[in-house]
């Protein structure tokens, strides 16, 4: 590129008279005239990047407005050209010549002197920039509440910030007890807010410099502002003091190299690059410590009007002006990804984040409270509101028996061209009861079953319960080394299977064989069992997941935690005997257990889907629409096939429900385009296993399908309570990220032979007042909406869910 400077322009400064129009068309016609001349683009080919505009709005007083490309003009500069106008004004008015002095330089020998600059101490400088962002994050992940849009609008927003003075005064007094500027305490406090946001412990904030380091340079009007990409490091949850201290050496550090190009960084850098936001840093800070004042000339005075029409340059813009009377600016916001109320929000966080900082200096910054009394009682209480308890005395079989005494000849189980009646599964049950009963079975002792899908599964499963022990679902597709390690872990006192393979013989346990003790099994009573020592405590199921170390561990369920579920959700499925349901999951997924009392415990017919027909969408739609299925349950990613699979001929489903895994709403698109919307009921449910099966509840709307690409998971259930919380125990605002806990009576026993995992998991639970509550500390990271609903967003380590089942990589 070479320098071509142009001939001297013309400047045309428009007059347009508004005398004569009513108070408020004035002021509409002032703010149309603001917004017009600053959004109309310049053209930087052809010129002028200076544009004026005189309104005439009363005898004696008008509004200049005035237009400059940033490419010719700064902040800095702007000062400079109010008080040469104030002088030539003054001058002309006189008739005095150009009070002007001659400028010793001009813009264009700075240009050409900074191409030039290319010395061992420039390169120093560059080296310096390369190593303090290499690992930087290139994205400050702070909560929006829209989408992030693939290409920057630069539509923007404002609102005002003002903190008062004692708070003002005692930011300077914390300041100068650690050595440092007014710049770096509030540049160290709004980092702190941002790292709370986001939950990123390094995040990268911009700031400008005037950039003017040698005195001729002092009185040009240009370009001559620099951008800084400065890291904060906010590591290890440092005091206040260690982290202004931080802040300060890295400020000095940075502005020792304030002179090396912003544009020569980036390339240095070399971040990601992308429409979507701007490299290194999305969120600016800049402390004006110059505040314009009114000029008084002879029968003028100049205000500065307030600015209108914002164009948000960056995500986030923090001006802030220190005054005698306080701290004052503005918040310039993104208006693509952000509402000014919950900037406002914000600002009270960053409030309270300050006011704790100078009342405590020792304070950990991660520890210091920014929520106001009535937001946390919102979040606390407020978003868990309605919480009630259910009796749980029942038992699960004492339940099912209920059902069998009133439709004894109802069908309770359909599976390949058999069908089961409730009074015919209560007597097979039973008479495995007994026989468990005289082979040593007792209650809580865990009993292994080890069977292929089908009718003798939920007998094996009825039958250990009536015995009083607690199921362990051995898969048989499960690798044998799993089913060992299973095995030896829960140590079960009778293994239940069908032809005992010779790795269930070589385990030393006793065996139930189905087929060959058919005939002792016959002999026993078909009576339902006294209750004897059995409570709802007992233990029901031990269901193995993956565990942190990547070794399967043993989730204990109770009694009371399965019913009280069915008790929580009855208002709101209105389950009956007339449904359907498919047992569609593997027996050693928690999901079947939804499933089987979903459908036993309220009179309907469970299908028992065969292994090879769940992994054929279409052979499993066409059984579907046979066997008049009206509750289906899905994982997301097998619901996404069947879609696909979804013939002409007609399905009787009422509700659907999702769980699992996290479901992305737009998916279910096609599946609305072709059904109506929604019919069925579709229904988003989150939930783990150390929860009993599912935690909360959300009915998605068409709207939801439409316009949703988050997984919403409601509210938890009626008699469970949910907290989001970041890492040091603290509720978190609505919108940030934090790590979900749940409490309530669904939260189960604990892990089999784990105890320190126990302790690590299951924590006491601070909000309910309630003396033992617990609370189960998910590893899933989630976020509060406005609505009280729960956006679910991923997890804090590095599990993965495969077709719903939870897994260590």
């Amino acid at each position: 590129p070479v320098q071509v400077i142009d001939a001297a322009s013309p400047f045309k400064l428009e007059q347009i008279d508004l005398q004569g129009f009513d108070p408020v068309s004035l002021a509409a016609e002032e703010m149309r005239h603001a917004v017009e001349i600053n959004e109309t683009l310049f053209d930087l080919a052809a010129g002028p990047l200076i544009r004026g505009r005189i309104l005439k709005v009363g005898l004696t007083e008008h509004v200049l407005l005035l237009s400059m490309h940033h490419i010719i003009s700064d902040g800095w500069s702007m000062s400079l050209f109010v008080g040469e106008i104030a002088r030539l004004y003054e001058a002309l008015r006189a008739g005095a010549p150009n009070p002007l002095s001659q400028l010793a330089i001009q813009y264009a020998d700075y240009a050409a002197w900074q191409r030039r600059d290319g010395s061992d101490v420039f390169e120093a400088h560059l080296n310096w920039w390369r190593d303090h962002l290499a690992d930087a994050p290139s994205l400050i992940e702070l909560p929006t509440d829209h989408p992030r849009p693939a290409i920057q609008s630069y539509r923007g927003g404002s609102i005002p910030v003002s903190f008062g003075s004692d708070l003002s005064r005692r930011i300077q007094q914390l300041a100068n007890d650690h050595g440092a500027s007014l710049f770096m305490t509030l540049f160290t406090g709004w980092s702190v807010l941002l790292s709370r946001l986001s939950g990123q412990e390094e995040v990268v904030i911009g700031t400008s410099v005037a950039n003017r380091p040698r005195r001729e340079l002092e009185a040009l009007i240009g370009f001559f502002v620099n951008t800084l990409a400065l890291k904060a490091d906010l590591s290890g949850n440092p005091t206040v003091g260690e982290a202004i201290e931080r802040t300060r050496q890295m400020v000095l550090d940075a502005f020792a190299r304030e002179s090396t190009p912003f544009e020569q960084v980036v390339e240095a850098v070399n971040p990601e690059r992308t429409l979507s936001f701007s490299p290194l840093f999305q969120v600016m800070f800049v402390l004006q410590n110059t505040p314009q004042a009114d000029i008084e000339l002879p029968e003028l005075i100049l205000q500065p009007a307030v600015s209108t029409g914002v164009n948000a340059k960056f995500d986030l813009t923090l001006t802030l002006n220190a005054t005698d009377d306080g701290i004052f600016g503005t918040l310039d916001y993104a208006a693509d990804i952000y509402d000014p109320q919950t900037l406002a929000r914000w600002m009270g966080y960053f409030e309270a984040l300050l006011e704790g900082m100078t009342s405590n200096i020792d304070a950990r910054i991660g520890e210091i409270p920014i929520l106001g009394l009535d937001e946390r009682n919102q979040i606390v209480l407020g978003f868990n509101d309605g919480r009630k308890e259910y009796p749980v005395e029942a038992l699960i079989h004492e339940l099912f028996e209920d059902q069998v005494r009133r439709t004894p000849e109802a069908i309770a189980l359909s599976a390949e061209n058999m069908a089961m009646t409730y009074g015919e599964l209560n007597r097979r049950a039973n008479r495995l009861a007994y026989y468990l009963r005289e082979v040593g079975v007792w209650a809580n002792d865990p009993v292994a079953i080890a069977l292929d899908r089908g009718v003798d599964q939920v007998v094996a499963i009825l039958g250990v319960l009536k015995a009083g022990g607690g199921y362990v679902p051995i898969d048989p597709d499960y690798p044998e080394d799993r089913q060992a390690y299973m095995l030896e872990d829960a140590a079960p006192r009778v293994v239940i299977t069908a032809h005992a393979p010779a790795s269930l013989l070589a385990i030393g346990r006793r065996i139930v064989d189905l087929e060959k003790d058919a005939d002792h099994l016959w002999e026993c009573p078909g009576e339902n069992l006294p209750r004897a020592d059995q409570s709802s405590s007992n233990l029901a199921y031990i269901i193995y997941t993956s565990g942190s170390t990547g070794k399967p561990k043993g989730v204990m369920v109770e009694h009371r935690n399965v019913t009280r579920l069915f008790d929580a959700t009855r208002n709101d499925f209105q389950f009956s005997p007339q449904d359907v349901w498919t047992m569609f999951h593997s027996f050693a997924f928690d999901f079947s257990v939804w499933e089987i009392w979903g459908a036993l415990l309220y009179g309907g017919k469970l299908v028992m889907v065969p292994y090879t027909v769940s992994r054929s969408p279409d052979v499993f739609y066409e059984l579907l629409c046979r066997e008049g299925v009206t509750v289906l349950n899905q994982t997301p990613a097998a619901f996404r096939q069947l879609i696909a699979a979804q013939s002409k001929t007609p399905h009787r489903l009422r509700t659907i429900v999702f769980g699992g895994e996290a479901l992305e709403f737009n998916t279910l698109k096609p599946w609305i385009d072709r059904n109506g919307a929604p019919t069925p009921r579709l229904i988003n449910m989150y939930g783990i296993t150390e929860i009993t099966v599912h935690a909360s509840y959300c009915p998605l709307t068409s709207e939801d399908i439409e316009t949703g690409h988050s997984s919403v998971i409601g509210r938890s259930l009626s008699d469970l309570t949910a907290y989001i919380l970041d890492p040091y125990g603290e509720p978190v605002p609505v919108g940030v990220a934090g790590e979900l806990y749940i409490g309530g009576a669904g939260v189960v026993r604990g892990y089999l032979n784990r105890p320190e995992l126990n302790a690590e998991r299951f924590i006491p639970d601070p909000f309910s007042g309630i003396k033992g509550a617990r609370l189960y500390k998910t590893g899933d990271v989630a976020r509060w909406r406005a609505d009280g609903q729960i956006e679910y967003l991923g997890r804090n380590d590095d599990q993965v869910k495969i077709r719903g089942f939870r897994v260590e990589l």
